[in-house]
């Protein structure tokens, strides 16, 4: 396990220990708990990110394929 220096705001502090308080939940787990439910999140943000890329990138040839194919039956 690796140690961590983290520097909060004065607010999300103050709301963190007001939940821990109610939960019952050690700083350190629910601090744990935080950075892989948000790691989680930006993996599906990059990879939704990266489909619409691609999936744009497909569009844009599916397009060309198509003017291909009118201009092919526009000579008959």
């Amino acid at each position: 396990m690796k140690t961590v220096l983290l520097k909060l705001d004065d607010s999300i502090f103050v709301e963190t220990e007001n939940i821990l308080s109610r939960i019952q939940r050690p700083r350190n787990r629910y601090i744990n708990e935080a950075v892989e439910y948000y790691n989680k999140f930006q993996k599906r943000q990059i990879l939704e990110k990266r489909l619409r890329n691609e999936s744009a990138l497909v569009m844009e040839e599916s397009m060309n394929v198509l003017k291909e194919f009118e201009e092919v039956e526009n000579v008959h």
